[in-house]
């Protein structure tokens, strides 16, 4: 069973199913749930202790702030103000850059996530950040609610460990291990529910970090046995890691920040453990809870952590497999890994564009501007996409305002990935007038079948006519592993191709004209713009917009279908040098997950996909 992290319109407050037509149903049925269910709410608490802390400035003493200081010193072209960065598109790179950075931490570790899901591949990175603490890194973990239920609830075991501290940002009220009591109080509050906190950091030192699109789970560095994620991070060094760390203060230090200590105990995780425990043994579907927080504590430095001999292992649970292959991903030597040199932006939405709540759960009135794009960092944006001055910029209100506002600047050309495209007619006529001005402009997103939120489809599938009216050329990724060979890296590393497995979209990629890149946590959709909070760097590099702009021209030759009009009809034209045929209809996806969706098309606005 796959661990996809699901959006908020999917109510995750069950484990998500093998196939997109049982997901669907099942989201619609916890919506309707939603909707009819009322009352019952329990309070979050009304005083809370929150510390303030930030981030430490970058200490000689820190070999982190040693090997980044060396190589930009070593960079004859580097010149002062700009940061090193490397495009973190397979597994191993991904994951080993992130052991690296937990191994090498000498004063610090931020850690900010909108899903952290226990399994494999998080309880080693875990088992580091518990040791990082132990050795007297102050270690600060900031993590969204909405899937913090469950054996996922388990991650929160982090804030009884000593010289950590760990925050969940936006709670929802309710039982952590009731299906009922989450959907009634969200029921009682479903706007507020539904905006999330999306960021993603992984910050060391306050010198190096990781941002992008992954969050912390299995099914991000391809290590789920049925689905997983293929999704691109950057690895960066230097001061853009510094505006990253004010970022993280600003979200760690907010109202909506609640420490786990004032959500709940240690020993009610520990009854949810052996609960969860005995309930998988009863219905002989053991999980043995062998969670990332646990196998963290347990386990000494070296040692691979190994299940009770003799325990069931059905489909669902963590397998030997996947603990080897987390075990077997390598840090990356950071003196060696290869960086761009360049100027960069770093573009935030602030924490009060979720409001805040009172101590019933309810929504109070926001105690600050919605928008953190300062006039400033909008200066910064117009000198990085252009060389002359093309007028004033107006302020903007989220991450994806400015990247839309972005648009106008293309000359050229336009290369877009976005797992939920949901553009909206006011994004949808910024593309039309680039195409307009000349300018080529190509989206890759999720096919239905690859969508692991296939009500979010709905969004993306409505425009899709209109958009190849306007000029857009529209590809879809290709879902099975086995016809994706090793486009966007996928595969690389130890890990090889195994026949049937599921892959999903997840990369949140930009490329303008060759020469500026922007990566982050945003999709092009309306839930990134209006209710999730979101985060972004732009970097001006040719280098580094050639490298990501190649690896997604690889990708959209073999391993995505091109959808384009033929008399009027839909047509998805098959991926180069493959097996694969022109389809007519959605590709892979059968005739009742299709007529579903045209059902329910009509009653799903845009602003909730």
């Amino acid at each position: 069973m796959p661990t996809a992290t699901l959006k908020p319109t999917s109510f995750p407050f069950a484990a998500p199913a093998a196939s997109p037509l049982r997901r669907l149903r099942r989201q619609l049925t916890l919506v309707l749930a939603a909707c009819v269910l009322a009352g019952c709410a329990s309070k979050l608490p009304a005083q809370v202790d929150r510390p303030v802390s930030s981030a430490q400035p970058p200490a000689a003493s820190s070999p982190l702030v040693q090997i980044s200081q060396q190589r930009q010193k070593a960079e004859s072209k580097a010149g002062s103000g700009v940061s090193g960065f490397e495009i973190l598109a397979g597994a191993q790179a991904a994951y080993g850059a992130r052991l690296a950075l937990v191994q090498g931490a000498k004063h610090t570790l931020d850690v900010q996530y909108y899903a952290i899901h226990a399994d494999a591949s998080t309880a080693r990175l875990l088992e580091g950040v518990v040791n990082a603490a132990r050795r007297g890194v102050r270690v600060r973990v900031l993590l969204d609610d909405f899937h913090g239920t469950g054996r996922n609830a388990q991650v929160m075991r982090l804030a009884f460990e000593p010289n950590i501290e760990m925050r969940m940002f936006n709670p929802l009220p309710g039982d952590r291990d009731s299906t009922i009591s989450r959907m009634w109080n969200a029921a009682t509050d479903f706007q507020r529910a539904q905006q999330r906190m999306h960021n993603k950091l992984f910050l060391a030192d306050n010198v190096m970090g990781i941002m992008g699109g992954r969050n912390l789970g299995d099914a991000y560095f391809d290590n789920d046995e049925s689905s997983n994620f293929l999704d691109t991070d950057v690895l960066i060094m230097g001061p853009s890691v510094q505006d990253l760390s004010s970022s993280f203060d600003s979200y760690w230090n907010n109202e909506r920040a609640y420490p786990v200590q004032s959500l709940i105990s240690k020993q009610a995780l520990e009854d949810m453990q052996k609960s969860l425990r005995e309930r998988a043994l009863r219905s002989n579907d053991e999980d043995t809870v062998e969670t990332a927080a646990q196998t963290a504590q347990a386990a000494s430095s070296g040692a691979r952590p190994s299940p009770p001999d003799g325990e069931p292992r059905p489909d669902g649970d963590i397998t030997p497999e996947q603990r080897e292959r987390a075990w077997d991903m390598k840090p990356v030597d950071l003196r060696s890994v290869p960086l761009v040199w360049a100027h960069s932006v770093v573009l935030a939405d602030a924490p009060s564009k979720i409001p805040a709540v009172d101590s019933d759960g309810q929504t109070i009135l926001m105690s600050a501007a919605p928008g953190m794009l300062e006039n400033k960092r909008l200066n910064q944006l117009r000198a990085l996409a252009e060389t002359r001055n093309p007028g004033h910029i107006p302020s903007a209100d989220s991450v994806v305002d400015g990247l839309v506002q972005l648009l106008s600047y293309a000359k050229k050309d336009l290369l877009i990935v976005s797992p939920y495209f949901v553009p909206g007619e006011s994004m949808r006529q910024a593309f039309k007038e680039a195409v307009q001005r000349g300018v080529r402009v190509r989206v890759l997103t999720n096919s239905l079948s690859s969508n692991d939120a296939p009500i979010a489809h709905i969004g993306y599938a409505r425009y899709r006519e209109e958009l190849l009216r306007d000029g857009v050329e529209l590809y879809e990724l290709v879902s099975d592993e086995s016809d994706l060979r090793a486009a966007f890296g996928l595969g690389s590393g130890q890990n090889s191709f195994r026949e049937g497995r599921r892959v999903m979209l997840h990369s949140k990629v930009l490329v303008l004209d060759g020469q500026l890149l922007v990566v982050g946590s945003m999709n092009l959709d309306q839930r990134s713009k209006l209710q999730n909070t979101e985060i972004a760097v732009l970097v001006r590099s040719r280098k580094l917009s050639g490298q990501a702009g190649g690896m997604i021209e690889k990708g959209l030759e073999s391993a995505a279908w091109r959808v384009v009009l033929k008399d009027g009809d839909l047509l998805w034209q098959a991926p180069q040098n493959t097996r694969l045929k022109d389809q007519t209809t959605e590709p892979d996806a059968s005739l009742p997950l299709r007529l579903m969706l045209k059902i329910i098309s009509p009653f799903t606005p845009d602003s909730l996909l």
